[in-house]
């Protein structure tokens, strides 16, 4: 096994989510990471929620990423696939304002239709960016094997629970949302990568440049 490592120097990335709290489950522990990385900047948009959902989220990122700022908008939670056009032009736009370096977004063969449509979209969008789909446990049982890891370390994993568990007050009651859920899939990406822990990710296309 190889690692790669990323070109020295600060990061522009751009995390984007179907609804509050899927960046924060998908790579948490990454944004933590990223947060100590000097001059890097993220950016995050989800496309659902509205009130205190949004509330959440933009308390949630701000703690995984201080400095991180947040664009929620207001389409309606399962029916993005309904609102093709709309959420398409919302990424054009945002593609207009924002060149990052890393896209973070949901996978395209997540089984949420709302993930699924936004990990199909946004490379149809940033077409020269690399992209990482992150996952999301759920019961519909979606998990496959990932093509790149980010490992992390002890300290760091329990870091990303305890912020979840912090701001996402409102999830808290729902029968998937525990600590052993959250520990227990970054455990098992972490024994796929001989680290502690680590979070999964997907790549459908890594153009390498040698020089």
């Amino acid at each position: 096994m190889r690692s790669l490592v990323p070109t020295a120097g600060p990061l522009r990335v751009l995390a984007v989510g179907a609804h509050p709290d899927d960046i924060e489950i998908g790579c948490g522990a990454t944004l933590l990471h990223l947060a100590s990385r000097a001059g890097t900047t993220l950016d995050g948009v989800v496309l659902t929620g509205s009130g205190d959902r949004v509330a959440e989220a933009t308390g949630a990122l701000a703690a995984f990423f201080p400095g991180a700022a947040l664009q929620a908008h207001s389409f309606p939670d399962g029916r993005l696939p309904a609102h093709w056009d709309e959420v398409k032009d919302t990424l054009h736009e945002l593609a207009g304002r924002l060149s990052p370096d890393v896209i973070l977004c949901p996978k395209d063969d997540d089984a949420h239709q709302d993930h699924r449509l936004l990990g199909q979209l946004v490379p149809t969008v940033w077409r020269d960016t690399l992209i990482l789909h992150y996952e999301i446990p759920k019961w519909d049982a979606d998990l496959r094997p990932p093509t790149h890891y980010v490992m992390v370390p002890s300290e760091v994993a329990r870091r990303k629970v305890k912020l979840l568990n912090d701001h996402y007050l409102s999830q808290r009651d729902r029968e998937w949302w525990d600590d052993e859920l959250f520990l227990g899939l970054m455990r098992l990406r972490g024994i796929e990568c001989r680290a502690p822990y680590a979070e999964g990710f997907f790549a459908t296309k890594v153009v390498v440049e040698l020089r």
